[in-house]
């Protein structure tokens, strides 16, 4: 807006004068004054008061030196415009009433010096909406298992820092993901470790939750983990591009991968699925080597579902390089060995695995058939050996995930950093439901 306050509100000075002219009017008055003659008479301009320059007194020859009752000038005064102020009607409420209320109250508020300051308990969730002005609900820190929780801090600690890898930097601490189709909810999330967020490294764990195919039936969803191979400078640049790549590469042979799942070709889906994983491990080495790195130093596991979006299929493929967990939750029972028949189930950490891109051979096989209330747990080794190994967890993650309905998303992530003492890896899952008709 312009400076146009004059013109449009009221004065601060003094009354408005009833003679003026139209307020909108914004120019002085700067007409010379009037000056009147002995005789009555007006002058005007210069012949009120003669010519200096050429020496013409006042009235030409009539003018009368010894003249006596010659009157004092009238000059009128320029006409100045004010407004007019006024003062509020008592009668009629403030509308900055409520405003100045609130100010007062917030300042009423506040704690006396050297008070302190309790902050509220936290509330329990429950379904519904809080009330208004009432204590907003909280998770809290995740649940441990057994009597005391793991000496490091449940949250975000140190972080790397960008001078001295800015991919480190850039990685974020946790992530969370999900998708919707028809009968099929999926949630996922990754978080970092404790024992890299207390040194300062990055997450190494990655996922990824795609579409891959034409829009249609042949469609399949592409459900990924990846962990990066702990003593590998570069594994958390390594398992975002596995999943990356991976996906790329799978995504562009879709139709034949929905076919074979359509058809039960556990034989065929191989075959396609060990192409597309070793196209991946070359493009990973290549990466590496385009940034004057070993390809060692890109090290890591890779583990996937492909799920067909056509409700009729009920078949699942499964590709994996290197270890981590597949686990099917059926009826309140935990299946830990699902894809891995050598798992023993004991909870031992074994650091030896195959990984990317000098493993560049997958196993894959077909599940089937997946039925509804299934709940299909896909994760790095962050969380299955714990799985494995804490009766605890099963039964925290069991009663969270496999009651029918999936969780709300930030329910799930706080659902997936269930505590276990001595387990301190990135954990990383990806869930999916299979709903009751």
């Amino acid at each position: 807006m312009g400076n146009d306050m004059n013109a449009t509100g009221p004065s601060r000075t003094s009354p408005r004068n009833p003679d003026m002219r139209n307020p909108d009017m914004c120019e002085h008055d700067m007409r010379e004054p009037e000056v009147w003659e002995p005789d009555g008479s007006q002058a005007h301009g210069s012949q009120a008061h003669g010519n200096p320059a050429h020496g013409n007194p006042a009235h030409g020859s009539q003018a009368h030196a010894g003249q006596a009752d010659v009157r004092q000038p009238d000059v009128r005064q320029p006409d100045v415009r004010q407004t007019e102020f006024r003062w509020p009607d008592a009668q009629q409420p403030d509308p900055l009433d409520a405003t100045w209320q609130s100010v007062d109250q917030v300042f009423k508020d506040q704690p006396e010096p050297d008070t302190a300051v309790t902050a509220p308990a936290p509330v329990s969730v429950s379904e519904g909406s809080a009330t208004r002005g009432g204590p907003v609900p909280t998770l809290g820190a995740p649940f441990h298992s057994g009597p005391k929780p793991p000496l490091y801090a449940p949250e975000p600690r140190e972080l790397p820092s960008v001078r001295q890898d800015p991919t480190a930097a850039l990685t974020p601490d946790m992530v969370v993901d999900g998708a919707g189709y028809g009968a099929l909810t999926v949630r996922a999330a990754s978080v970092r470790g404790d024992s890299h967020r207390y040194q300062g490294e990055p997450r190494q764990d990655s996922l990824a939750v795609v579409r891959l195919g034409a829009p249609g039936a042949d469609g399949l969803l592409m459900l990924a983990v990846a962990d990066g191979v702990g003593s590998a400078a570069r594994s958390h640049i390594g398992s975002q591009e596995a999943c990356r790549l991976a996906a790329m590469e799978l995504d562009s042979v879709s139709a034949d991968l929905s076919e074979t799942l359509r058809a039960g070709d556990e034989t065929g889906f191989a075959v396609l699925v060990d192409i597309a994983v070793g196209r991946t491990a070359t493009l990973l080495a290549h990466r590496a080597r385009e940034h004057g790195d070993d390809p060692a130093a890109y090290a890591t596991t890779l583990r996937a579902l492909l799920v067909p979006l056509d409700p009729r299929v009920r078949t699942r493929g499964f590709l994996a390089v290197g270890d981590g967990g597949t686990a099917l939750l059926r009826a309140g029972e935990w299946n830990l060995s699902l894809t891995d028949p050598e798992h023993d189930g004991d909870g031992m950490i074994d650091t030896r695995t195959a990984a990317l891109p000098h493993g560049h051979r997958a196993r894959a096989c077909l599940l089937a058939p997946a039925l509804p209330g299934d709940v299909l747990v896909l994760c790095t080794d962050g969380l299955s050996t714990p799985l494995a190994g804490d009766a605890g967890m099963r039964d925290f993650l069991g009663s969270g995930w496999g009651k029918g309905a999936a969780p709300a998303p930030a329910d799930f992530l706080w659902q997936l950093q269930y505590r276990v003492k001595s387990y301190d890896d990135d954990r990383t899952a990806v869930v999916l439901w299979e709903a009751v008709p």
